[in-house]
């Protein structure tokens, strides 16, 4: 946009380009009746050098599409395939999005390549009959599941901008017409395994090893992009395993279900997005789903390993047409090992100590989940880790509180006698005002059905707004950045 005022933190780099026309299609942004901007995160903002755009100017942005400086031109609606609940489909592609600009964190040369993507913003060759929109309902339960999963220190897309857009959209599974929005999210990446399913599908080895090189080159520096692709295709695989495990153990962690996990909604930095029939669970349930169409439970929540798992076979198939299987094979052999340690380093994080050795931590992840079980109707899951974080240092608070009783219980007693030979780490955290009420900040359903009735009852934004200021309050209080 000619005389936006970008800071110098602001550094484009669209290097989508370098893939060339098989991975994408330009397309133009709807032209919506109306751009009311309901979200704004400055916080994001800040990290690209965009925080310094007016309202005006950001709506210019973020609901109208006129180009950033420096950045893409046009907007591209990427193309890949993926399995739906475990059956192929040919036919994806970014239906109601597109990849609308590319800029370095920190405006720095050496910064993370972040994407800004949008969901909403009209039709593109993938739109399947469908009308390329997102309810502002689906917006808005976007932005809220991604600033509690920020909190929880889940690796995930950021919601930048959240516009509501005029449009009166028909839907099957909401009561209609609903009101629209255009929801942009700040990304490490939009490409997924199902950008690799689509040039194996079409027998295009040339292209995979092309995809392979860029992810290596921007997004795993570490490696050397320029190897003979049969060795550096099982080096990326063995790096995108290991941050897909790191993720996965995040989710369980965090008590998140995902609901969707198809390959398509895997990105190549195991980063989660793109956040539809999502839940946080209410208490510990390993067949909780969250998906109203997932009948046989296959994304579940304590199926969620097993999901990941197959998905990253998949991928593995994919690369088969440029490398060796065995050490594929290898890598996939070494996912449980990574998915374990991952989740015994979320869960101490979450607990809020420090490790002791591989054998305690374990004990002690065993004995949490134990005590979450047995606490059943009367534990909720959130505040479990809520009562319990800094351990030792926090003993007198939780047995205190108003789930006292349940830790008396045999599990909770020998959480507790385990937990007490842990040191709290950053036990300074506890004594943020966040800690002194007795509950946490929870995002169960009831909640997020509540924030939306005030929406479309009264436009009363204020619980929306209220919510993400203790959210961000409860992000810098927990202080769960991944390490």
């Amino acid at each position: 946009m000619p005389g936006m005022p970008v800071s110098p933190h602001y550094l484009p780099d669209p290097r989508i380009a370098e893939l060339g026309p098989e991975f994408s299609d330009p397309v133009r942004p709807a032209d919506f009746p109306q751009t009311v901007l309901r979200f704004r995160n400055d916080r994001a903002a800040a990290s690209v050098g965009l925080d310094t755009l007016s309202d005006a100017e950001w709506t210019q942005s973020f609901g109208r599409f006129a180009p950033l400086p420096g950045n893409l031109p046009t907007p591209l609606a990427l193309r890949y395939h993926g399995h739906q609940f475990r059956v192929y489909n040919p036919d994806l592609g970014d239906g109601r999005g597109f990849l609308f600009a590319q800029l370095r964190e920190g405006g720095a040369p050496e910064g993370r390549l972040l994407d800004l993507g949008t969901k909403g913003s009209g039709q593109t060759p993938w739109s399947r009959a469908g009308d390329g929109r997102l309810t502002l309902k689906g917006g808005v339960r976007e932005v809220l599941a991604t600033a509690m999963l920020e909190a929880l220190g889940v690796p995930t897309s950021r919601s930048f901008s959240l516009i509501e857009t005029g449009e009166a959209l028909e839907r099957s599974d909401e009561p209609s017409p609903t009101r629209s929005a255009v929801l942009v999210r700040l990304g490490w990446s939009h490409l997924r395994f199902g950008s690799f399913q689509r040039p194996a599908f079409h027998a295009r080895a040339d292209l995979i090893e092309a995809l392979t090189r860029h992810v290596a080159a921007l997004y795993y520096p570490q490696l050397d992009a320029a190897l003979p692709v049969g060795e550096l295709a099982p080096a990326l695989f063995r790096a995108v395993l290991t941050r897909t495990a790191e993720l996965c153990a995040r989710w369980m962690a965090a008590g998140f279900v995902h609901g969707v996990l198809n390959t398509d909604n895997m990105n190549v930095n195991g980063e989660s997005f793109d956040y539809g029939p999502y839940r946080f669970l209410p208490r510990n349930d390993p067949n909780f789903t969250a998906a109203y169409f997932d009948h046989s439970g296959l994304y579940a929540f304590g199926r969620q390993p097993e999901a990941v798992f197959w998905n990253l076979q998949q991928l593995a198939g994919c690369l088969t047409l440029v490398a060796a299987p065995e050490p594929l094979v290898e890598t996939l052999n070494g996912f449980g090992a990574a998915y374990r340690d991952g989740l015994r380093r979320a869960m101490l994080a979450r607990l809020g100590v420090k490790s002791r050795d591989e054998a305690a931590d374990i004990a002690l992840v065993n004995l949490a989940f134990r005590a979450l079980a047995e606490g059943g109707e009367a534990l909720r899951w959130e505040p479990f880790f809520f009562d319990w974080f800094g351990g030792p240092a926090s003993e007198a608070r939780a047995l205190t509180g108003p789930r006292a009783e349940v830790y008396a219980q045999p599990a909770g007693q020998a959480f507790r006698s385990a937990l007490a030979g842990f040191v709290p780490d950053r036990p300074e955290r506890l004594a943020d005002p966040v800690f002194a009420r007795p509950e946490p900040e929870e995002l169960l359903y009831p909640q997020i059905e509540a924030i939306w009735d005030a929406i479309a009852r009264d436009d009363d934004w204020a619980p929306f707004h209220a919510k993400l200021d203790r959210l961000e309050k409860a992000r810098q209080a927990w202080d769960l950045t991944l390490k």
